[in-house]
């Protein structure tokens, strides 16, 4: 059974797409456009579902019917109707289009992400910033527990040498000299000159 499409106009009659496809391929520019006439429509809405964007869509769409166009030879009525035999080719053209874009989303990306590699400088200071950390730990725990426990109110929590007596119960005196202490022994141990 052929299905027929009626276009445009309530007395105009129905259009076999079978019998347009078969003069499209012989030649017959008349044939094709009217066979045009009958799928565009249906051809379109299927392409924006996929795509989304109207300009896209537009643009494989009129891929799709010049595809018809050159390839209505090909076509074979046993296999199906018309109407699914163009929406396969449209939805395959909107399909590649997405994957397209997407696979040169991904060339950029990828792209963007070999070409930045960080400075030398970047990571060396990277690298020496780990490595002072770690020194600057190491040293901390060679420090007596009241050294260390100075040291960290006032230089890590910012609490200053009267604020530090305070929360220690400690006089301001006795703070001040484990800290000078403290910080010589940073000093020696992290082989900073005086």
């Amino acid at each position: 059974m052929s299905t027929v499409v009626h276009l445009s106009g309530p007395g105009r009659p129905g259009t076999d797409l079978k019998e347009l496809l078969s003069r499209t391929a012989l030649g017959d520019r008349e044939a094709f456009g009217r066979l045009y006439d009958a799928v565009a429509g249906p051809v379109l809405g299927l392409v924006r579902r996929v795509l989304r964007d109207p300009a896209q869509s537009e643009e494989v769409a009129q891929e799709v019917m010049l595809e018809v166009w050159r390839t209505c030879a090909r076509y074979r009525p046993e296999r199906g109707e018309v109407l699914a035999w163009v929406l396969t080719i449209a939805h395959r053209r909107a399909v590649d289009r997405v994957r397209a874009a997407q696979a040169a989303t991904d060339r950029d990306r990828r792209a963007a992400a070999a070409s930045h590699t960080p400075a030398f400088d970047e990571v060396a200071e990277q690298v020496e910033g780990r490595l002072e950390r770690e020194q600057v730990r190491r040293c901390l725990k060679g420090l007596t527990e009241l050294q260390r426990e100075s040291i960290t109110l006032a230089y890590y929590r910012g609490y200053t040498y009267p604020q530090v007596a305070e929360l220690l119960g400690t006089p301001l005196g006795t703070v001040k000299t484990r800290m000078r202490d403290a910080l010589i022994r940073l000093r020696d141990c992290l082989g900073v000159g005086a």
